[in-house]
C-alpha cells in the first residue's frame, strides 16, 4: 500500500516526545511514512525543530496557534511577518501555522487574534508556503480574513475540520484542502461524514492532530501518527473506495500541497 501521510501532529508534546523512536517504528509498522509536526508557539519551536530533524520523514510548520496566550503562565511570544518568514526558511519548515481563529474558549474583543491570524498569512504569502488553517466557533471570520488577505495565493489545509458543509465548499472555494482526524470515526460524527464522503478526493488530506482526538478503537486513550490509518480506513469505507486509493491520493495531494517537502 502507499504509504501515508499524518498530516497534522504533535508529536513534540510531552505525551509522545519522550519516545520518538518507538512512535516512528509504530508508523512504519502501520504504513506511516511522513508526520507533519504543526507550531503552537515560537518558544516551543527550537525543540519540535529539534525531533524533526531527527528524522527524514518527519516535517515541521511554524506558527503560534490562534487562542495561545500563555505558556506555562507566561505569556507567548507574538510572531512578526519577518520572524516567521526567517524561521520558514529551514529546509524542515514546510508551512506556515498552524494558525487561524478560535472563539470557543474565549470572550471580549479578539482583535488580538485576527490581527495573529494576517500576520501569518502575510508570512505565508512572503515566502511561498502554504498554510496550515485552525477554526473553532470563527468560521465566518476565518473565511473573510483569508478573503482579505488574498490566502488564496498560497492555500493551505483546514485542519481536523469540523465545521459545516458550507464552511467546506468556501475552504475549497479558495483553493484549500480539507483535512479529517479522528472524529471521522465517531459514531456521533453523522455530517463529518457526510461531507468526507463528498470532499473531492484530490482535495483530502487525513491527520492524527495527536495526541488528541484518538481515532475509533483507541478514542480516549493518546493519540499518535500511526493511528492515522484508522482515519483513512473510515474515509475508505465511507466512499467505499479501497484503502490504497485514499493512501494514494491524500498522500499525493499532501506532497502536492506543500511542495517543499521531500519524500
Amino acid at each position: 500500500m502507499t504509504p501515508l501521510v499524518d498530516s497534522h501532529c504533535h508529536i513534540d508534546f510531552p505525551e509522545l516526545a519522550a519516545d520518538i523512536p518507538r512512535l516512528l517504528n509504530s508508523m512504519r509498522d502501520n504504513r506511516v511514512g511522513w508526520a507533519l509536526c504543526a507550531g503552537v508557539t515560537l518558544e516551543r519551536f527550537p525543540a519540535m525543530l529539534d525531533i524533526v530533524r531527527s528524522a527524514p520523514n518527519l516535517f515541521a510548520a511554524v506558527g503560534v496557534h490562534p487562542d495561545t496566550e500563555t505558556d506555562h503562565d507566561k505569556p507567548v511570544r507574538e510572531a512578526d511577518v519577518a520572524t516567521l518568514v526567517d524561521l520558514a526558511q529551514d529546509s524542515k519548515v514546510i508551512a506556515i501555522g498552524e494558525t487561524g481563529l478560535d472563539y470557543y474558549r474565549l470572550t471580549g474583543d479578539l482583535e488580538w487574534q485576527r490581527e495573529r491570524f494576517r500576520t501569518h498569512i502575510r508570512a505565508a504569502k512572503q515566502c511561498g508556503k502554504p498554510l496550515i488553517i485552525h477554526t473553532r466557533a470563527a468560521a465566518a471570520d476565518t473565511v473573510r480574513v483569508l478573503k482579505e488577505e488574498g490566502a488564496e495565493q498560497v492555500g493551505g489545509v483546514f485542519h481536523c475540520f469540523t465545521e459545516s458543509e458550507e464552511v467546506a465548499r468556501q475552504a475549497l472555494d479558495l483553493g484549500f484542502h480539507i483535512s479529517f482526524s479522528g472524529i471521522v470515526t465517531f459514531k456521533n460524527a453523522v455530517e463529518l461524514k457526510a461531507i468526507a464522503q463528498w470532499v473531492p478526493l484530490e482535495r483530502l488530506l487525513v491527520e492524527t492532530d495527536s495526541p488528541y482526538l484518538a481515532p475509533v478503537p483507541y478514542r480516549g486513550k493518546t493519540n499518535q501518527p500511526a493511528y492515522v490509518l484508522h482515519v483513512a480506513e473510515e474515509i475508505a469505507r465511507l466512499r467505499e473506495l479501497p484503502l490504497e486509493a485514499v493512501a494514494e491520493a491524500s498522500t499525493a495531494n499532501f506532497f502536492r500541497l506543500f511542495s517543499h517537502a521531500q519524500p
